[in-house]
């Protein structure tokens, strides 16, 4: 499908950087937008030139807005139409939906979120969908308690000592409730990015930001792009579109999650010690069946119950999409049809919607998991708790 990007705030700025940076280009990549009021986080955008990052608010002058939430809601209640024209150059009515990226516990890209999302949605006829970072708890302690806040903003791309540290914000859970509820009142559906889930045993939040962000943008794009292939290449056995993204995820603003998976294999090109390559036959080497069932089983094992984008108690879901990607000869359709099978039972969906995303000349197989309708994240009940 063909998703239009905007990134909002510092940390949806660096994301949409991070994915112009790897898949400008790519046939999924409609349109990418960097919006922030902060001028020092907008120059630090490597991949996103001035013609696609735009400074709104001259009210804040210039600078972040100190974790004022209510600020950033007026901020976007006044510059939305704005920010939407800023987007016309790049098209955005080609767009198939549009994936507004911001740090749920910031001020002014969380605040903007929801105006946004609102001018979009009356725009154009397409979901809108949302991808928030959610703040971890360290960030919100007292500076005296954890000695490593001495960074206050933590702005993108600083090349000061502090931006590896973790932020001292104390408002973040608090911003993320009310962004929660508000994108969910205004989006198609929201997928959290529970920061705290991927650091590692003694890492700091600033410390794994490039690696958080790659991670992201690899999520965004192994869902989003599966459906995207360049002319010429093979075509899906079970195409996926829009519309079955949007079946998934549903369109009440509900949270969504992503798990992905993907394991190296022989690609069919360089021969297969159980294929039919050995004597210089000018026919692709044949896969071994048993191969690319272990293959295909292990990927959709590991993208459900593997690290997802945020918790799934249970793994339960009311809807549950799945993909499964790599080299057209490894996409066995019993095997693919067997994990749906596991699938349902393992979410308890009463149907599994599907497609693959062949790669030629690929070396692993792949697999996404998408579900939607799922019990509450013990972390977003956390932080819904923090204004209840």
């Amino acid at each position: 499908m063909r998703l239009h990007v905007i990134g909002l705030g510092g940390a949806g700025g660096r994301i949409a950087d991070r994915l112009a940076a790897d898949h400008d280009g790519d046939p999924f990549l409609a349109g990418v937008n960097g919006f922030d009021t902060d001028m020092d986080a907008l120059s630090a955008l490597n991949a996103l030139g001035e013609e696609r990052r735009y400074r709104f608010g001259d009210a804040a002058g210039g600078d972040g807005l100190g974790g004022d939430l209510h600020a950033g809601r007026r901020l976007g209640d006044a510059h939305a139409s704005e920010l939407g024209r800023e987007m016309d150059d790049q098209r955005p009515s080609t767009a198939e939906a549009f994936l507004i990226i911001t740090g749920l516990g910031g001020a002014a890209g969380a605040g903007a979120a929801p105006a946004l999302a609102e001018e979009l949605s009356r725009l154009y006829d397409t979901p809108v969908y949302a991808f928030g970072l959610l703040p971890t708890a360290s960030e919100t302690e007292e500076e005296d308690d954890d000695p490593r806040s001495a960074a206050s903003g933590g702005s993108a791309g600083s090349p000061s000592e502090a931006a590896t540290e973790t932020p001292h914000r104390p408002l973040a859970e608090r911003n993320a409730a009310r962004t929660l509820e508000a994108l969910s009142e205004g989006c198609a559906a929201v997928f959290p990015f529970d920061n705290a889930a991927w650091l590692r045993p003694g890492e700091t939040l600033g410390g794994a930001r490039d690696r958080l962000n790659g991670i992201a943008a690899d999520r965004i794009a192994a869902l989003f792009g599966a459906g995207e292939a360049p002319e010429g290449t093979a075509t899906p056995q079970q195409v996926l579109d829009a519309s079955d993204v949007a079946r998934a995820v549903g369109s009440d603003g509900e949270v969504a999650a992503i798990g992905h998976a993907t394991q190296p294999v022989d690609s069919p090109e360089q021969g297969s010690r159980f294929g039919l390559g050995l004597f210089g036959s000018s026919e692709p080497a044949e896969v071994d069946i048993g191969a690319a069932v272990s293959a295909i089983e292990t990927v959709i094992r590991k993208a459900a119950r593997g690290k997802n984008t945020v918790e799934v108690p249970g793994g339960r879901a009311d809807r549950t999409l799945l993909i499964v990607g790599g080299p057209p000869e490894w996409l066995n359709r019993e095997a693919i049809a067997d994990g749906r099978r596991w699938l349902a039972e393992e979410t308890g969906s009463d149907a599994i919607l599907s497609g693959d995303a062949p790669v030629p000349d690929g070396d692993a197989v792949s697999a996404v998991v998408v579900r939607s309708g799922v019990d509450e994240p013990e972390r977003i009940r956390e932080i819904r708790e923090t204004i209840r």
